[in-house]
């Protein structure tokens, strides 16, 4: 109810009198009061009362009309603008804030967790809750700076870099303990803007080489915000591995919440409103590796490092071993060594931390699985069987007189042994280097593929490019040709770069993964696989919603019978008067099909040890590669290796 004031009323009052007054003289200036008088004395009546009295009536209509007039601009002013600028006044003090998502599990085959969420707290400033004003925005600034032990500055320029009407959290403090995070709680309710935020942190099992794989979260900058819309400045994103790889389905969806805050900023409550969103945590992904044939895949290619250094009496730089399911590609265990703790990076890595790791020079943070590129050695010999085979430069039943080199002007082309008489089967089983020249560059009766045939082959196989395994990135390796070494080197392809690249040797180089690859295309009878770590991604209710494994790049590299020459081959290997029987022997539980393969590098002066083989032979469910750098012969340190994995893989 609103009245208006007293002073008005007398305002009025006054201006009423005057008008009446001021009436009174007019009609006495007029000639009309003449006649009036007239009337008067004529009637004996009075008429000058009747026109005071029509005069007041004319007055007190305006008087009201002036009043309907003011009283409108009150109520407007006052009811329905003060509604308008009441509902102005609550919208500055309504925050919309991001509810973030909690990232999705990584598990293994079992449902072994590898990568989870454990709670973590942040202390953490909302610039749009800061002061407008400079002076006691300052001084927000000045207690942060106080309270937290952190520089005012640094601070200051967190909090503004992205505008004071930025909704989004600026990180000022991580990792907070639980002690420092409740006494923080406390204060900070007087601070504007100041909160100590709850998110999900990552936690991830870091032994046994899993950080290659896994990767790790880290800030999302400027650059990778520019290209992930739907995230925040405050938002973690897959840095590295999996989690960078599969980004978009670990993240989940950020929910929102209206929250009414004070004066200072403080919240006063969260408000109930239709366009609040609740978070969704990210999809789940399930991996084809297994935790335990990983552990011990990660144990026994230690004890080949150390038994290496043991042969040779240098420390060995790093070894892979590589686990696939050559029906699926799945990849079933994969290590690299050295390898680094991704903790350190999920809890917020130090400058000072980052350049010790990177500066490593064993190079932990090296992925030697997919970025480690090497001269195959003998382990190429396979290939180089189905390509002589296809191309018809032999058949099954070519045989060859091998004697122990070959000499080519004033070059000499060396076996390790003398193996005589010898067949494609023999040839693979006893690793022979001069009948595997004679294919690559041609020899006594043997014609030879040439260089240009042989890289074909190498790329229906997968060589000299990325096997598409679902990590971030990998290496390609290098497949040599006249034209490359024309320009890398300024010289002449001869001969002798044909023989060495049919041994494996010279400039050609591949990756672990592509070599594994391989192993399970010949294992499956000819079909070239994309290694695939993920076998199921399952939404938040368990429900699969996506299976990205069993990719097929070629169904069949070459004819099956010729693979399955290749095959017994490999099995030979295995066998009395093969390369790798001295290790597995007869009484191995399962029948093996291998390759086992010595590296020349640094001109010569070393070798690589490599191992290669699947089993069962009748149904290969295993495909694997292992690799000891500076290993030495790989029938001495690789094999050995491999022998463990499988026992335990096949009598666990």
């Amino acid at each position: 109810m609103y009245s208006v004031p007293n002073i008005m009323l007398d305002i009025f009052g006054n201006l009423i009198d005057e008008d009446e007054n001021q009436r009174v003289h007019k009609v006495d200036g007029d000639s009309s009061f003449e006649y009036a008088i007239k009337v008067e004395n004529q009637s004996g009546l009075s008429l000058a009362p009747k026109i005071k009295k029509r005069g007041f009536l004319l007055f007190k209509l305006f008087t009201v009309c002036l009043f309907a007039t003011l009283i409108g601009k009150l109520f407007i002013s006052q009811i329905v603008e003060g509604k308008i600028l009441e509902k102005a006044a609550l919208g500055n003090k309504i925050r919309p804030r991001i509810i973030s998502a909690q990232r999705g599990m990584i598990t293994d085959s079992r449902g072994v967790w590898l990568a989870r969420n454990v709670p973590s707290f942040d202390l953490a400033l909302y610039p749009s809750d800061l002061p407008k004003n400079k002076e006691q925005r300052d001084d927000v600034y000045d207690q942060v700076a106080q309270l937290a032990e952190l520089n005012k500055e640094e601070i200051k320029k967190k909090s503004e870099e992205n505008g004071l009407l930025s909704l989004d959290m600026v990180i000022l403090k991580e990792n907070l303990s639980d002690q420092e995070a409740l006494l923080l709680e406390e204060k900070t309710s007087k601070i504007p803007g100041l909160v100590v935020a709850k998110r999900a942190r990552r936690e991830y099992k870091s032994d046994f080489s899993l950080s290659h794989i896994l990767g790790y979260t880290g800030k999302i900058s400027e650059s990778e915000l520019e290209k992930n819309p739907d995230h925040h400045i405050s938002d973690w994103i897959g840095k590295t591995g999996l989690e960078a790889s599969y980004e978009s389905e670990l993240k989940g969806q950020d929910g929102i919440e209206q929250i009414e805050v004070d004066s200072t900023g403080n919240i006063e409550r969260v408000l109930v409103d239709e366009s609040n969103k609740e978070p969704v945590t990210g999809d789940n992904i399930s991996l084809y590796l297994d935790l335990d044939l990983q552990q011990k895949t990660y144990e026994y290619l230690e004890q080949g490092m150390n038994e290496a250094q043991k042969l040779t009496g240098e420390q060995s730089g790093g070894a892979v071993a590589i686990a696939m399911d050559p029906k699926t590609g799945g990849i079933l265990s994969m290590v690299s060594i050295p390898a680094y703790n991704n903790n350190e990076f999920a809890q917020g890595i130090s400058s000072d931390r980052y350049k010790e790791i990177t500066n490593d020079p064993n190079k932990p943070m090296f992925n030697r699985a997919l970025f480690g590129q090497y001269p195959p050695g003998s382990t190429i010999k396979p290939v180089m069987a189905v390509a002589g085979l296809s191309e018809g430069v032999i058949s099954e039943n070519t045989s060859l007189d091998t004697p122990p080199a070959i000499t080519i002007g004033d070059y000499i082309f060396p076996d390790w042994k003398d193996h005589g008489i010898t067949d494609i089967r023999t040839a693979i089983a006893q690793s022979n280097n001069i009948f595997f020249y004679a294919i690559g560059g041609g020899f006594d009766k043997i014609k030879g593929l040439g260089i240009e045939n042989m890289k074909k082959w190498w790329k229906n196989f997968g060589y000299g490019e990325k096997t598409g395994i679902d990590l971030s990135s990998e290496s390609s390796g290098l497949l040599p040709d006249p034209a490359w070494k024309e320009e890398a080197k300024k010289e002449s392809w001869y001969l002798g770069d044909t023989y060495h690249a049919a041994i494996g040797q010279g400039d050609l180089l591949v990756t672990p993964i592509q070599m594994v690859r391989m192993v399970a295309a010949v294992a499956n009878g000819g079909k070239l696989l994309h290694p695939t770590l993920v076998n199921k991604i399952s939404d938040n209710q368990g429900k699969i919603i996506a299976e990205p494994g069993n990719n097929v790049e070629n169904p069949q590299i070459a004819d099956p019978n010729i693979i399955q020459i290749v095959q017994q081959g490999m099995r030979m290997t295995m066998q009395p008067g093969g390369s790798a029987f001295s290790v597995f022997g007869n009484d191995f539980p399962v029948n093996v099909a291998g390759k086992t393969g010595t590296a020349q590098f640094l001109d010569n002066a070393k070798t690589h040890a490599w191992f290669e083989c699947y089993a069962p032979y009748e149904d290969p469910q295993i495909a694997l590669l292992v690799i000891v750098e500076g290993g030495g012969g790989g029938n001495e340190i690789a094999a050995p290796v491999a022998k463990n994995i499988l026992n335990y893989y096949f009598t666990r």
